[in-house]
């Protein structure tokens, strides 16, 4: 089972801090990079930012919980394919329905209720359009002629992990999806769930690649951090927590701090050396 450890770069709408993080996390040789996506709050741009990511690095693997409810698949398709071919097949996806929040929500131009039809409606269309299918489309959310992209990915097929812990979330993954990565929950809890999902796989007449399951993990330096409970406080807690989500058959992670460090390379550093010598 290949381990391997992501770092998510939340709130810091700072390029600087964007381009110091990206330094730090190739050099210490962390997997990828991640930035998510919101529409309403502070946050980076991902398909900008990781461009940027992108030309800076040479090893490292980039990627985004990306909205895709509202945008249109014809477009996002290309700028995703454009972005695998300019990273040199170093892209990473996990498409998410949007946050709950209304701020967010009433930017996307779905209605709430509406998103998870959107989501079903756009990933089969994404898939193909990346094998380099011409696509003639008619549907509930878009519609566009006889189509192909001037570019393909360079990954085939590039893959696209959705997430979710709601039964037609879990149906849906293992109909549709590449990978599973729940939002914040036990690793025994998620161990069930991902029955689940390889079972809507099964009934599909798909099969989910067995390290295709991963975790978002949070994690506090110091108890004073605001944080939901059962997030880790301390490099001991968080190992431990990571030793519970192998034991449960996962095995893709993303680390991200609860709160932004005082210095980005010391935060880097010692998360490098107490987390990395798992992935041996």
């Amino acid at each position: 089972m290949k381990i391997r450890f992501g770092f998510t770069l939340g709130a810091v709408p700072d390029p600087e801090v964007l381009m110091e993080v990206v330094d730090h996390l190739e050099r210490l040789r962390f997997d990828s990079l991640w930035i998510p996506e919101t529409l309403a709050r502070p946050t980076l741009d991902p398909i900008v930012a990781l461009s940027m990511a992108a030309v800076a690095t040479t090893r490292l693997k980039i990627g985004s919980h990306l909205i895709l409810p509202g945008r249109h698949p014809f477009q996002l398709a290309r700028q995703l394919a454009h972005l695998d071919r300019l990273s040199g097949g170093r892209l990473l996806l996990m498409g998410v329905l949007g946050l709950p929040d209304e701020a967010d929500a009433g930017l996307q131009g779905v209605a709430r209720g509406q998103r998870p039809a959107a989501l079903e409606e756009m990933v089969p269309l994404l898939h193909r359009l990346w094998a380099g299918e011409t696509v003639d489309h008619a549907g509930e959310f878009s519609a566009f002629g006889p189509s192909t992209l001037d570019v393909l990915p360079v990954q085939q097929p590039l893959e696209l992990w959705l997430g979710g812990q709601a039964p037609a979330a879990l149906d849906r993954c293992g109909r549709l999806g590449d990978g599973w990565m729940p939002g914040f929950v036990a690793p025994e809890a998620a161990a069930e769930m991902r029955l689940a999902v390889e079972a809507a796989a099964d009934r599909a007449g798909r099969k989910m690649d067995p390290e295709h399951f991963g975790a978002n993990l949070p994690y506090a330096r110091t108890a004073d951090a605001v944080v939901r409970p059962g997030t880790p406080v301390g490099w001991a807690e968080l190992r431990s927590l990571v030793e519970r989500w192998l034991a449960a058959g996962f095995s893709k992670f993303l680390l991200s701090p609860a709160e932004p460090p005082r210095a980005w390379g010391d935060e880097l550093e010692e998360l490098a050396a107490e987390i990395l010598p798992l992935t041996t």
